[in-house]
């Protein structure tokens, strides 16, 4: 077998492979030989089938084989004896010639083909001493918690009747049933029975709940609303519309109690138990998202330090990833390019940015990680599995099943955990000073559009982990 390279041109390698017709012949002949010892042929014992017999029967697609497995090796050979790092999977490339690949079948024609490839670029890791970071900190206010204890209380009041020729109020419920229309005809999912509204909750199309204030137990109203816009269902968006609601009951809501009582309700052992899980589920938001926001800046950090050349495939597959979430979301949105202030052209551009960048981090976070030994252990991905796995009551089994049949599927588990891990190691050899904020501030300004999402590792990365 012959390898030479053809084009050395950027990321981009091309060679030339021949394999010739002698050493196909001598290859199909070996495995055909190898062959004869597996079959059974009417007319022959088991190992006394001529070889010539075999490769009447079944020559062409041993030599399949034969090619596949020449393209195996051509393609490692490629790899390995020059040290290369791959972006993508080779891509070989065949003459069209029938007649070519038929002479080659019958190993009476050199195998000839091309092998294209797409390398990782090569950088230097730059130094990071002169980094500083702020990692705004939000403390949890009393305030906080007894806004959580409210809305807690007030998700689990009781209702009662208010009884015969009550008036519904903001902050009622009533049970309605109703029957919609569009120009006088109904539509799919207009009508409902039993269905109860919290007047003032803002739950229902807009205007659909101030209608049914003052409305009594018994009594018929029509209502007209307009569908937004942006309404989820596209048939529907921007469309007027007519409900028929017949009240059937009108439910006013007992005290808010929060106490001992609304505790052992939530399984907990008293409020002041309450009010301590509840503290450190906040801290935990405000943590997970002080995290968020330090990452981001570390990694807007690691940007401004890095421009070299991308692997054009990786780019593109990032794109593509990007563009189909865009317009994915604009879709369900019932919006344009127009209604966000931009056009489609803008938008390309602007998104390829964020690809370009996700990608150059992925690679820079992947060598870091490669050059730091950092290391997935087994066990970590087992139990971030599990985590994923109950995200799916009833069907744990299949999913499990799954990712272990699948090693891509894995490798996306493993994935995120790798680049946090290459974070907490960057995190550690910057400075990092805290800022207390309040709750306000850290949340606020939180446009990580052009970071690079959890779980979005790049192949490199995927690799390395």
């Amino acid at each position: 077998m012959q390898v030479t390279e053809t084009l050395s041109e950027g990321l981009r390698r091309e060679f030339q492979v021949v394999l010739p017709a002698a050493e196909l012949e001598e290859r199909l002949t070996s495995e055909l030989a190898a062959l004869k010892d597996r079959v059974r042929i009417n007319g022959f014992r088991p190992g006394k089938v001529p070889v010539a017999h075999l490769r009447r029967l079944y020559g062409r697609s041993v030599m399949a084989d034969v090619v596949q497995n020449a393209v195996t090796e051509a393609e490692r050979r490629i790899v390995e004896e020059r040290g290369l790092k791959l972006a993508n999977p080779p891509r070989p490339e065949f003459p069209e010639d029938k007649e070519e690949i038929a002479k080659v079948l019958d190993a009476k024609s050199d195998l000839a083909f091309k092998v294209a490839l797409e390398v990782l670029p090569s950088f230097e890791l730059q130094d990071l001493s002169d980094v500083s970071l702020t990692k705004q900190v939000a403390e949890v206010t009393d305030a906080e918690v007894q806004e959580t204890l409210e809305r807690l209380a007030a998700q689990n009041r009781t209702y009662s009747p208010k009884g015969e020729g009550a008036e519904a109020a903001s902050g009622d419920r009533v049970v309605v049933d109703f029957v919609g229309r569009i120009d006088g005809e109904p539509f799919q999912g207009g009508t409902a029975e039993g269905i109860t509204v919290e007047l003032g909750s803002g739950t229902f199309i807009p205007g659909f709940e101030e209608q049914l204030v003052g409305a009594k137990a018994g009594e018929t109203r029509m209502v007209n609303v307009t569908f937004p816009q942006n309404y989820g269902a596209a048939h529907l968006a921007g469309k007027a519309a007519e409900f028929t609601v017949t009240v059937k009951d009108v439910l006013a809501p007992g005290d808010l109690k929060i106490d001992d009582e609304l505790a052992k309700g939530l399984g907990m052992e008293s409020l002041d138990k309450l009010k301590d899980a509840l503290r450190a589920a906040i801290k935990r938001d405000f943590d997970a998202q002080s995290r968020r926001k330090l990452k981001k800046s570390l990694l807007d950090a690691l940007d401004a330090k890095y421009s070299f050349e991308l692997p054009p495939s990786l780019v593109e597959q990032e794109f593509a990833a990007v563009w189909s979430q865009v317009e994915a979301d604009l879709k369900s949105n019932n919006k344009t390019f127009a209604d966000e202030g931009t056009t489609e052209e803008e938008a390309r551009a602007e998104y390829r940015r964020i690809a370009e960048r996700r990608v150059r981090l992925g690679l820079v976070l992947a060598q870091i990680g490669e050059t730091a030994d950092i290391k997935v252990a087994d066990d970590e991905v087992t139990q971030a599995l599990v985590e994923r796995v109950r995200q799916y009551p009833g069907q744990e089994k299949q999913v499990w099943e799954f990712y272990q049949k699948n090693p891509q599927a894995l490798a996306e588990i493993r994935a995120p955990i790798f680049e946090e891990k290459v974070v907490d190691h960057l995190l550690s050899q910057v400075e990092v000073v805290e800022q207390p904020v309040p709750k306000e501030v850290l949340f606020g300004d939180d446009d990580a559009t052009g970071g690079r999402p959890q779980g979005a590792a790049s192949e490199e990365a995927r690799e390395t982990a």
